[in-house]
């Protein structure tokens, strides 16, 4: 259940057997003062997304930082997400098809 009080399914493209309960993190109440990651998954055209996204955030203020997968049909490395989880407060994944 959200904050407020709506209850949220998300599905995990994976392709795992047996689905898992994962409760959601925490969102933050406002991005002032964070800084968000933005992760081009590296399907075509999320680049495009992930350039309006950018722009749109920094002209409120906002820093960002730019990370890509290597491909979009493996999950990201872990020093990729080590790195992404160390610099970032926040992390919006794009894709688009």
């Amino acid at each position: 259940m959200t904050g407020d009080g709506v209850a949220r399914v998300v599905l995990d493209p994976t392709g795992e057997l047996s689905p898992q309960a994962v409760e959601l993190s925490e969102r933050p109440a406002s991005l002032d003062g964070l800084t968000v990651g933005l992760l081009d998954i590296t399907k075509a055209r999320g680049d495009v997304f992930l350039d309006q996204l950018d722009l749109r955030l920094r002209e409120r203020g906002l820093e960002t930082r730019r990370y890509a997968k290597p491909t979009f049909t493996k999950p990201a490395p872990v020093d990729l997400r080590q790195e992404i989880a160390e610099q970032c407060h926040v992390v919006i994944e794009a894709l688009a098809d």
